[in-house]
């Protein structure tokens, strides 16, 4: 049977500076012992880009790991746990376009359901390989361990058929080479998770399928209908040069579509301003001579949302306009203005809609075409005041927030990439401006509070010639914080800001209530346990500038090579500006009453 598989061409990420390391096709040639269904996975992860797999070791998955670390171009890494898994696999397929992770059956797959459903939500590749139950026990009527006590074995898949794009569940060794590449394929060409089960006594079996040499993957390209790209440019063309003052924002779904450097290029042919949505910070550069910063709402980085909301045309590509990238449906944008470019729709005015049209595609031919308008860029560039910056602190005043996030500022380089986790860190982190080359990755959809830990071991060890700067609250480290551990266990040197104020400070701008109080832990305690000397660690507390400024100095000189773990002691009432905005916004909008029947 011919396979078919992916060019690396295909799966790489969509980020503007380039961070996915140029790994070329493996080239494998299995020999007659070597031609089992376990080996056979392991290549078809190699040939896509995967060098690293997530995991979790349980009964019905040991001898598929035996097997994926027989595989010379793979590597197996321990999770303490599956969740943290799923979100180290989360962070590893947005450094290199795909990622990887294996589990065990039901225990193992409903604990990392909620990582999958949050690569989902950001259009992200993950395969998802749990060992299932013995081939011979389906249709047995028995009742196994790791089950809710029914012979039925199609609980954990049903789960996975709401927040994967295509599940495998490989029971027989006849077609388990087409299920295998079927689910790898779909995951690349959708930029989605897909699940991949398989039972525990097929790893190992020889099989004819398996014997050939693998067929390196081709996917085949996503083609524009010709007529509807015409069509669609054309009226867009008609559309945006009537206009006096129009504005480009760029959304996340530009990354599964591959089209930021399409963007950029529109961008540089039309000399509109150009903005992002929070969700999308890092997919464009912001060294962008027409750079205006984040469009969100009421929460927008300065003049920012005084641009975009007064032109009279908004060309946004690849938005997600959810309660939290529009500040509780508070933007003050009008349909009849709004172009929206999806990864293959193009919608005008909310009226003419061109489907079948590829937004890379959409987005170069634009460029040739559409004319040069800069007077949106002009009148900002005529009522920009420039950066405000903090008010200086006394000698040992207790230290701000804001002054933590100046110093974070002078840290980032094109060898840097920033991690946001859930909170006020979201509005912080949203307003560094970074430099050529630096990354950034959020997850804000989803919002799952403790997703930067495994996000950041993932994306650490993808690109470990980045260093990730992690910037945490103590609540969200509280759900994820063992995975420090791994991080050590890998050699890793990220810079991690634990920043303690004592709570859940976004839900208390939200609604206040005891239940967003948590036990403080002694946290760099905590880390130098996780540590016990293997490992090479280094840990502060700081209280005020001058700590911060010492402790900043040892993590990027003496201690470069080590992981740092830097807690920010700060007031609980330390928050920005743009978060107590937020918090108002989004709880009108929660607790608005039922509408009259």
């Amino acid at each position: 049977m011919e396979s078919k598989l992916v060019s690396l061409n295909s799966c790489k990420s969509a980020t503007f500076n380039g961070v996915v390391p140029a790994v070329q096709p493996v080239a494998i040639r299995p020999s007659s012992a070597e031609a089992t269904l376990g080996n056979h996975l392991a290549r078809r992860l190699v040939q896509i880009g995967v060098r690293d797999v997530f995991s979790v070791p349980g009964d019905f998955n040991l001898t598929l790991l035996d097997h994926l670390i027989a595989e010379p171009g793979l590597n197996l890494i321990g999770c303490c746990n599956e969740l943290n898994a799923g979100y180290a696999a989360d962070g590893y397929a947005r450094a290199r376009g795909v990622g990887a992770c294996a589990v065990t059956f039901t225990v193992g797959g409903l604990s990392i359901i909620n990582a999958i459903a949050g690569a989902y939500s950001e259009n992200l590749p993950v395969i998802c390989i749990v060992g299932g139950p013995n081939s011979n026990d389906y249709g047995a009527n028995r009742i196994l361990h790791h089950t809710i006590g029914l012979p039925d074995f199609t609980q954990e898949l049903r789960c996975f058929q709401t927040v994967t794009c295509y599940q495998a569940v490989v029971n027989n060794l006849e077609n388990a080479p087409e299920l295998i590449d079927t689910a790898i394929s779909t995951a690349l060409k959708e930029s989605k998770p897909v699940y991949i089960s398989i039972s525990c006594n097929l790893s190992g079996i020889p099989h004819p399928s398996f014997s050939c040499d693998p067929i390196p993957f081709s996917l085949s390209p996503k083609l524009s209908n010709k007529m509807g790209l015409e069509a669609a440019v054309k009226a867009v063309v008609e559309f945006l040069n009537k206009a006096m003052k129009p504005v480009m924002v760029g959304g996340p779904k530009m990354r599964p579509a591959n089209a930021t450097n399409a963007f950029v290029k529109l961008a540089d042919a039309c000399g509109y301003p150009i903005a992002i949505m929070p969700s999308a910070k890092g997919l464009i550069p912001e060294h962008h001579p027409h750079f205006i910063g984040t469009y969100w709402g009421a929460v927008s980085t300065q003049l920012c949302a005084e641009i975009v909301e007064s032109a009279d045309a908004y060309l946004f590509v690849g938005p997600i306009f959810d309660d939290i990238s529009t500040v509780g449906y508070s933007l003050l944008l009008k349909k009849a203005k709004t172009i929206i470019v999806q990864p293959n729709l193009v919608v005008i005015g909310g009226g003419p809609t061109f489907g079948c049209v590829q937004m890379k595609d959409f987005l170069i031919t634009l460029a040739k075409r559409v004319r040069h308008n800069s007077t949106a860029y002009e009148n900002y560039r005529r009522i920009y005041v420039g950066d405000v910056h903090p008010q200086k602190s006394e000698p040992n005043e207790a230290l701000r927030v804001n002054v933590l996030f100046q110093h974070i500022q002078k840290m980032l380089s094109g060898e840097t990439t920033v991690v946001a986790e859930a909170g006020d860190s979201w509005f912080n982190c949203q307003k560094l401006k970074l430099p050529l080359g630096c990354g950034y990755e959020v997850q804000m959809l989803y919002g799952s509070i403790g997703w930067s830990v495994g996000a950041t071991l993932g994306y650490a060890q993808a690109v470990p010639e980045k260093r990730v700067i992690a910037c945490i609250g103590d609540g969200s480290f509280q759900m994820t914080a063992q995975e420090v551990s791994t991080m050590l266990r890998c050699g890793q040197n990220n810079i991690i800001f634990l920043i303690n104020n004592g709570g859940y400070t976004i839900e208390v701008q939200i609604h206040d209530g005891p239940y967003n109080v948590i036990k403080n832990w002694n946290y760099t305690g905590l880390v130098d346990a996780i540590c016990n000397g293997q490992g090479k660690c280094w840990t502060t507390k700081v209280r005020c500038e001058e700590e911060l400024i010492k402790a900043i100095d040892g993590a990027t000189g003496a201690n470069k090579d080590c992981l740092c773990f830097i807690e920010v002691i700060v007031h609980k009432d330390d928050t920005c500006m743009e978060l107590l905005q937020f918090g108002s916004t989004v709880s009108i909008a929660n607790s608005r009453l039922p509408n009259p029947r």
